[in-house]
């Protein structure tokens, strides 16, 4: 069943930095999830960078890119990205791949790295969870990378 995003208040996170790193595949997905992010950081005065790649297996490498990055580091990625499963195999193994990833960068960084990397049965499911404001993935992504910032504050990381 899913939810409706809920209209929670907006946290504040001023001088905060968010990396978002969108995948360009499935750009139709992405870019609403991509748009709604942006928005929401906005509302909480958050540093956004976003950065492209051409697809979702692509995107644990820009993540560890960011994530070790010193010049101008980051206190959370946000990570965005649309498979649809196809007749083959393919998509599973590009999902597990990048939450394996994901998973392990953020533990070996300590650093929260927000996993909204959708594996999707069509583009039916695709359009309830990106294209439709009430339950946007991006909106709730950016919340959870708002919230995490500061949960993270708090432990002193």
């Amino acid at each position: 069943m899913l939810k409706k995003a809920a209209h929670a208040k907006v946290r504040r996170a001023d001088g905060r930095r968010v990396a978002v790193v969108a995948s360009r595949y499935n750009s139709r997905y992405v870019n609403s999830m991509l748009r709604a992010a942006k928005a929401e950081l906005a509302k909480a005065k958050v540093a956004v960078e976003v950065v492209r790649v051409p697809g979702a297996f692509e995107i644990p490498a820009v993540a560890s890119a960011l994530a070790k990055r010193l010049a101008k580091p980051v206190d959370a990625i946000l990570c965005l990205g649309v498979i649809l499963r196809g007749e083959t195999t393919h998509a599973e193994h590009v999902g597990q791949a990048v939450t394996a990833a994901l998973a392990q960068l953020q533990v070996e960084h300590s650093l929260p790295v927000i996993h909204e990397v959708l594996l999707l049965e069509n583009r039916e499911q695709a359009a309830k969870r990106c294209l439709d404001t009430r339950h946007n993935r991006g909106i709730e992504a950016a919340r959870t990378a708002v919230e995490m910032t500061g949960v993270m504050r708090r432990l002193g990381v």
